[in-house]
């Protein structure tokens, strides 16, 4: 496997859903990361795990991966579900307490 192809998640610190229209094409790892022993930090020689291209939608990032040769998974969002709550139900005389 070469490439994943995803749609991110939002950030747990957003309410919105701005940035998680687009899919990205992550290349995998070819190696472990590694630490260094002067400083601590953790480092490798792959430069391909800095690249993640975005696509608008999941075809074109599949299409992009053919092209090239790359093996790819696509990992599907999940669905979110649609919960319709109203500060009013709070008080509701036929509401369920957990």
């Amino acid at each position: 496997m070469d490439v994943r192809i995803y749609q991110p998640a939002k950030n747990a610190m957003q309410s919105g859903r701005a940035k998680t229209k687009t899919w990205i094409l992550e290349f995998m790892p070819i190696a472990a990361e590694r630490a260094d022993d002067l400083m601590g930090w953790t480092g490798g020689g792959d430069t391909r795990k800095q690249l993640q291209m975005k696509f608008e939608n999941k075809e074109q990032a599949i299409a992009f991966a053919k092209k090239k040769g790359l093996s790819y998974v696509v990992k599907e969002p999940k669905t979110r579900k649609l919960q319709i709550k109203n500060y009013a139900d709070n008080f509701a005389l036929n509401r369920i307490v957990y």
